[in-house]
């Protein structure tokens, strides 16, 4: 029996209704593998390697090494060429390997001085914009840096950081109470420099400014301008705030006259708490007309305290800060101040250590300070 199908396109036999069904499903079979195919072809590859690269760019492996580490032997134009290939296959060197065949690892790690500051923070833009100085001068040189609080306490820990590969060796900014484990560091010839106050017969270098010039020249201002009642704000108990008091006291001694020399500790190296001690010591009476502060930022809360007891700079009194960051420029009133160029100190301090590195031994340096006089 056959059966007739009438349909708009025609007449159709059953034969050619199970025909065409069966083309539809071998058609859906060969989309559904070729669909397959595709999906298949999106999987990701098995990585690229050195080889491949070189493979890629028609040069050697040890070729591409070079070039890819920086190498001066590699010509600009290999070196663009394998950087290329590179780049285009997604390759990247593995640098903690890299590291470990490499006789330097090429990363310093940069501490800072958190002990001294209230609550584990620091609050003075200074030390930033040391850190920026020592954080150019160490990518000029294509060194990382690796941003660390003090939190290790021995010597014996630094020691393993380098035995591991980790870093080099250790930026200080800032000596802080450390003296004691660094000079355990460098009995142990742990690689270090330290920004602070250079001192004689020192084991371990050191940079830092010209602190008891700077507190010359502030004394020596004073005396200019004819001040009497002289206030320091600071705590001595930090070398290179004690060399800025021994400078002041020189420069007042070039007076004529009689001075008076007072101090108002100030220890937490906070906004906060120079304003608090100020405050308390305009309560007890005091007022002097002359105030050396031994940060900018101590300077503005001085001068924010001396406000509120309608005290106002030049008219009854004379201010010199240290520092010169750049807000001390732009504050009301602008103040005066001791500078202390802190690129050309992180230029300093990375060129030591760097020649601490290739196994030489760099003496401690000064670098100058100066006076900027502006409206306190």
């Amino acid at each position: 029996m056959h059966f007739i199908i009438t349909t708009s396109c025609g007449i159709f036999t059953a034969e050619d209704v199970v025909l065409s069904r069966q083309r539809c499903l071998v058609l859906r079979m060969v989309k559904l593998q070729n669909s397959r195919k595709i999906e298949m072809t999106k999987l990701p590859s098995k990585p690229i390697t050195m080889d491949d690269v070189a493979r890629l760019a028609s040069v050697s492996k040890p070729t591409v090494s070079r070039a890819l580490s920086g190498h001066a032997n590699v010509t600009p134009a290999t070196r663009e060429k394998v950087l290329k290939v590179a780049r285009d296959h997604g390759y990247a060197v593995n640098r903690n390997a890299q590291k470990l065949r490499e006789k330097q690892t090429n990363a310093v790690a940069v501490i800072l001085d958190f002990s001294s500051h209230r609550r584990q923070r620091i609050a003075d833009p200074f030390i930033f914009e040391l850190l920026a100085g020592v954080s150019e001068a160490l990518s000029i040189r294509k060194q990382d840096l690796l941003l660390s609080p003090s939190s290790l306490t021995d010597a014996g820990s630094y020691q393993d950081l380098v035995n591991a590969r980790v870093v080099d060796g250790f930026i200080f900014l800032g000596q802080g109470d450390k003296k004691d484990l660094l000079e355990e560091m460098a009995k142990l010839a742990i690689p270090f420099v330290v920004w602070g106050a250079p001192a004689q017969n020192s084991v371990y270098c050191t940079v830092g400014s010209d602190n008891y010039l700077g507190g010359a020249l502030a004394g020596e201002r004073f005396v200019k301008n004819r001040r009497k009642n002289i206030l320091f704000v600071g705590d001595t108990q930090h070398s290179e705030i004690k060399l800025r008091r021994d400078g002041l006291v020189k420069g007042l001694a070039t007076a004529d006259y009689d001075v008076r020399l007072t101090d108002l500790k100030s220890t937490a190296f906070s906004f906060q708490d120079s304003h608090r001690a100020m405050l308390k010591h305009l309560e007890e009476g005091e007022r002097p007309d002359g105030i050396f502060a031994y940060s900018d930022t101590s300077a503005m809360a001085i001068i924010s305290a001396m406000a509120e007891h309608c005290l106002q700079p030049i008219i009854d009194y004379h201010l010199v800060g240290y520092n010169d960051i750049v807000q001390s420029s732009h504050f009301s009133p602008p103040i005066t101040t001791v500078k202390q160029d802190t690129f050309l100190a992180g230029a300093l301090i990375v060129e030591k250590f760097v020649s601490l590195i290739a196994g030489n031994m760099p003496a401690s340096s000064t670098i100058p300070t100066e006076l900027i006089v502006r409206n306190t």
